[in-house]
């Protein structure tokens, strides 16, 4: 193993690491503000980080949108609005359980890119894709229930958790393609100015709900109360853990680097219990099956690409 594969290779350990920490961290911080002033907060402060990078590095041109405008913003809004608004309003939600239901849902992202890709770029699934999504329902399923199917009938607002994380982290992967329509960009200038044109939104979103009465603005001893994890959301799971994510799978490429995506709902749950949180029996299976169903499909991409090459020689 080469010194830059194993450079790679601790560089997606070290986001999945620090995505897997930012749902049970987020937890008691949702106590204290809502999910809409704390995404302003939290990606109002790494798209400014960005910018300064950017600037240093690339200079003022990198900020030319070259007439992509429309698509940069909505894949910013997608990402820097409709991700953290919905990922944490389900987590809010869903309470003590909502950072382990999250977590699981992160780890069926490559699977929703499967269905992505085919609407967005007209690429059908795989059979076996179509049955890994089946199973990895399955085993979200076993996580959200607990082995008791009365939750879902009777708590309206799990379900409602579950639908609002699944959208949001729908909208993590939609962001995630679009990245594929800018290959002369570098990552760097794509996250710099999706992030400044998704809080755009963000902005747009919160002074509407506020003239309207549905959010007020936090206060400062609310911001006081979850400046912890605002530093932790935009240091580690913010600029580090995003550059860290696609500078690592350039090494070792997507088919190796998307098999890190089964520590983030491991993460959560040892942080979880640590905190004192029962993980019943249900959870844990369900989690095991998601994380078979993905790394099931990943073994299967990587025969059906190894064949295709042998097949072309």
């Amino acid at each position: 193993m080469s010194k830059k594969y194993l450079y790679g290779l601790i560089l997606c350990l070290v986001s999945v690491l620090s995505w897997g920490g930012m749902f049970p961290i987020m937890t008691p911080a949702l106590k204290i503000m809502d999910p809409f002033y704390f995404t302003l907060l939290r990606y109002g402060s790494v798209a400014i980080i960005f910018a300064v990078i950017l600037f240093f590095v690339e200079g003022i041109n990198a900020f030319r949108t070259e007439g992509h405008v429309i698509r940069l913003w909505l894949f910013g809004t997608s990402a820097f609005a409709g991700f953290s608004f919905l990922v944490f309003l389900g987590q809010q939600i869903a309470g003590q359980s909502g950072s382990i239901i999250a977590s699981v849902m992160m780890a069926i992202q490559p699977l929703l890119g499967v269905l992505v890709g085919w609407v967005y770029r007209g690429k059908k699934p795989t059979i076996v894709a179509l049955f890994s999504m089946i199973i990895a329902a399955v085993g979200v399923f076993m996580v959200v229930t607990k082995g008791h199917i009365s939750i879902l009938l009777s708590g309206h607002n799990t379900v409602l958790a579950v639908i609002f994380i699944l959208l949001g982290a729908l909208c993590w992967v939609i962001y995630t393609a679009g990245g594929a329509d800018f290959p002369e960009w570098s990552i760097l200038r794509y996250s710099t100015l999706t992030s400044i044109l998704g809080v755009c939104s963000v902005i747009i979103v919160l002074t509407i709900a506020t003239i309207f009465g549905w959010l007020q603005i936090p206060t400062f001893s609310q911001v006081a109360g979850v400046q912890n994890a605002l530093v932790y959301m935009i240091t580690l799971a913010g600029v580090i853990a995003v550059f860290a994510w696609n500078m690592g799978n350039r090494i070792i490429g997507p088919i190796n680097g998307i098999l890190f995506m089964n520590l983030v709902p491991i993460t959560s749950f040892v942080i979880t219990i640590i905190n004192g949180y029962k993980v019943s029996t249900f959870e844990i299976l369900g989690c095991l099956i998601t994380i078979s169903a993905l790394v099931g499909n990943n073994i299967y991409n990587r025969y059906a690409t190894k064949l295709k090459g042998i097949r072309a020689k």
